[in-house]
């Protein structure tokens, strides 16, 4: 009789711990994938050392179920292949978060000349690859971020970065990937990931990054 509280609360600590550095729409991802998850593990506990198992399911299936409410699905395994093939040799970086997103880290060297927002001719064969896996995907979505280094200022930087993002994805959604699948954000010179007092640290912190994910239902 006591089972179902017990559960509320394992599931509510997991969620909350998880939840801790993530943005809003992250933590209702995580707290739906945490719940679904806490569910499967609770039935599958029970049944095999009642209500004891059912604590213990619940507990596993929420870490299991929350990560950042997303799956790695085939489809996902298959767009990360296929984007390490097409960009292998040009600097593009193809890695798998730990929540469950393939994430592209393009360099400047690729996607932009310095100062603009027009997408250069050796990004379009990348880009044509990774909305052919969205539209055979049609359940993933797309965040594409753009960032400047610190050259200017932020009058200058922050609108660049959101009209990189908003170039990429209009190229994607020319290619047939659905806009409403796609959200993007800019954020200047405020993420860098590298230092800006050297002109290699400049470039690297001038990159678009797109995150591509499969939600969990």
């Amino acid at each position: 009789m006591r089972t179902l509280p017990i559960m509320a609360v394992v599931t509510s600590a997991v969620v909350l711990a998880g939840c801790a550095n993530m943005s809003p729409e992250q933590q209702q991802g995580t707290t739906r994938g945490a719940m679904i998850g806490a569910g499967a593990g609770a039935v599958l506990g029970a049944v095999t050392d009642g209500s004891r198992g059912a604590v213990r399911g619940a507990a596993i299936g929420a870490g299991v179920g929350a990560v950042g409410g997303h799956i790695w699905s085939t489809r996902m395994e298959e767009q990360r292949r296929q984007m390490e093939e097409s960009t292998r040799g040009t600097g593009v970086e193809v890695t798998r978060t730990a929540d469950n997103q393939l994430k592209l880290y393009i360099p400047s060297d690729v996607s932009f000349p310095v100062g603009r927002a027009d997408i250069q001719p050796n990004f379009r064969p990348i880009l044509d690859t990774f909305a052919q896996g969205m539209v055979r995907n049609p359940e993933a979505r797309v965040t594409i971020i753009g960032h400047t280094d610190s050259t200017g200022t932020d009058a200058i930087n922050n609108p660049l970065s959101v009209n990189r993002a908003a170039n990429v994805r209009d190229y994607l959604v020319s290619r047939g990937v659905p806009v409403s699948s796609i959200a993007i954000d800019g954020r200047g010179a405020r993420e860098p990931i590298a230092t800006n007092a050297t002109a290699e640290g400049r470039a690297r912190n001038r990159r678009v990054e797109i995150f591509m994910a499969e939600p969990a239902r």
